[in-house]
């Protein structure tokens, strides 16, 4: 797996083949979150990813006969908030300054700036900050 400079993993956080996991520069990853790199998973700079989040690239095949595993990648731009307990789901794209309401089931890309929230998520409002350069690096210890 490779992380960028200023990024943490809190405490339990589960990682399926990390091999093909990237991480940018001052992003936070949150407690108990499972991140998926059974296809590649691109998370960039100044994500900030709760508690309990689930990020998966891959799913069973519910329509083929031998329930066969399918693979997609995930990508997450900059400045992105997943809210906790949140779960994306494989082939998304999640662009820059986006944010996901805590719960929230991701199935399609999310568009930059947009809210979403529910199940399946869905657009719910607006970020007004549209050039962010806040870095997040708060971290504590044994989190």
């Amino acid at each position: 797996m490779k992380i960028g400079k200023g990024s943490t993993i809190h405490m339990y956080a589960s990682f399926y083949n990390p091999s093909n996991i990237k991480i940018g520069e001052d992003t936070i990853i949150g407690e108990k979150a499972v991140l998926d790199g059974r296809d590649k998973l691109l998370i960039e700079n100044h994500v900030d990813i709760a508690s309990e989040v689930m990020i998966y690239n891959s799913e069973h095949d519910i329509n083929d006969k031998n329930f066969a595993a399918t693979f997609e990648p995930v990508i997450i731009e900059d400045y992105v908030f997943i809210g906790p307990r949140s779960i994306i789901l494989p082939g998304v794209k999640i662009k820059k300054g986006a944010v996901i309401g805590a719960g929230a089931v991701v199935t399609r890309d999310v568009e930059e700036f947009s809210i979403v929230g529910g199940v399946p998520a869905k657009v719910i409002g607006e970020r007004s900050l549209k050039d962010p350069s806040y870095k997040l690096g708060r971290a504590a210890w044994f989190r």
